[in-house]
Parts: C-alpha cells; sequence; structure tokens
C-alpha cells in the first residue's frame, strides 16, 4: 500500500443494550487493535442498537438509523462483529442489525461482498460461545462475507476486564487482537490490489 492510500475503513457492529456489555467491550479490544495498525474505526454499538428499529422488509420508510448502519457497511473495508451467545444463537438485536443490511441487496457490491468479517461471541460459558460462533460465521457466509480465519469466543464467566478495558487475561487479549488484526490485513490487501 503507498502512504498516500487511504486508512481502511472497519466498522463494529456490536454489544448488548446493557450499557458497558462485555460483547461491547470485547469489540472495542479488537478495534483498538485495527486501529493501531492503521485502520480508521467506528463503533456501532449497544445504544446505537437499541434505537434501531425491528427490520421490515416491507416498510414505506428507512430510518436514520437503519440508513446509518447501511451506509456505514457500504463504506466499509471490513466489519467485525460481535454478539452475546444467548440460547446457543447470536442475539436478537445482532440479527435485526444483519437483516437490515438487506437494503444492500442489489448495491454493486451487495451485503458484505469483498469484505472480511470478524466474529467475536461472548458467552455463559463455551458451549454457548462455540454453538454462538458458528451460526455467526453461516450467517456472514449467507451476506456473502468472508469471516477471518480466526473468530474469537469469550467465556464471560472466566473472563474480565481491567480497568484499562483490555481484557486480563492475556489470551482473551490475544485472540480479540487477532481478529482486528486479520480484518484490516484482509482490507489492506483488497485496497492495494485496486491500486
Amino acid at each position: 500500500m503507498t502512504s498516500s492510500a487511504r486508512r481502511p475503513k472497519i466498522i463494529g457492529i456490536g454489544g448488548t443494550i446493557r450499557p458497558g456489555s462485555s460483547t461491547e467491550r470485547a469489540l472495542l479490544v479488537a478495534l483498538r487493535a485495527a486501529e493501531a495498525d492503521g485502520a480508521e474505526t467506528t463503533l456501532l454499538g449497544g445504544e446505537f442498537l437499541a434505537r434501531l428499529p425491528i427490520f421490515n422488509p416491507s416498510a414505506p420508510e428507512t430510518t436514520p438509523e437503519q440508513l446509518e448502519l447501511i451506509e456505514a457497511v457500504r463504506m466499509a473495508d471490513g466489519v467485525i462483529v460481535a454478539s452475546p451467545g444467548y440460547h446457543g444463537s447470536i442475539s436478537g438485536v445482532i440479527k435485526n442489525a444483519l437483516d437490515t443490511l438487506e437494503a444492500l441487496a442489489k448495491d454493486e457490491r451487495p451485503y458484505f461482498t469483498d469484505r472480511a468479517v470478524g466474529c467475536i461471541i461472548t458467552a455463559n460459558g463455551w458451549q454457548a460461545a462455540g454453538t454462538s460462533l458458528t451460526t455467526l460465521r453461516s450467517v456472514i457466509h449467507a451476506l456473502r462475507g468472508w469471516p477471518t480465519p480466526y473468530g474469537a469466543a469469550f467465556n464471560a464467566t472466566s473472563s474480565s476486564f481491567g480497568p484499562d478495558g483490555e481484557p486480563v487475561d492475556p489470551k482473551d487479549a490475544w485472540q480479540l487482537a487477532t481478529v482486528g488484526q486479520q480484518v484490516l490485513e484482509f482490507a489492506k490487501m483488497r485496497l492495494a490490489a485496486q491500486q
């Protein structure tokens, strides 16, 4: 990538409607890793997701929140999606955000086409983390995205964050940073190929 090339844009979508959730904190760690390596990042976290209306394909108008999400993904070079594992699957607010991207179906780059998508799951146990990560990766494939080789599964019952916002366990910090770095690495390769 030349020095005049623009910084890759990485969008983080995730969290819960509970402020300070472990899911949103995990997503922020991944975004910070991407930013430290040169990305421009944007968080569409729990507060944003709480305002996003339930997706209705027959709705006559698109709300400002839906437009914000659609435009952010449309302009993104990479995406990181973080969901809590609820009953073995991704949460409703995350599924709703992903459903809203149906608006990108007829774009030149439909859905997540040509974008790496990092996947992060936080759950109260390893079983829910594993099944939810598999589900999220399947949804990303259905949206034509390329899930990164590494997907992070974060066990919230045995992991915690320090006052600096970083995971206490170095293994947790590594896996979240790896997701952010892999999304950025792919975005840089795509941008370089377009030069």
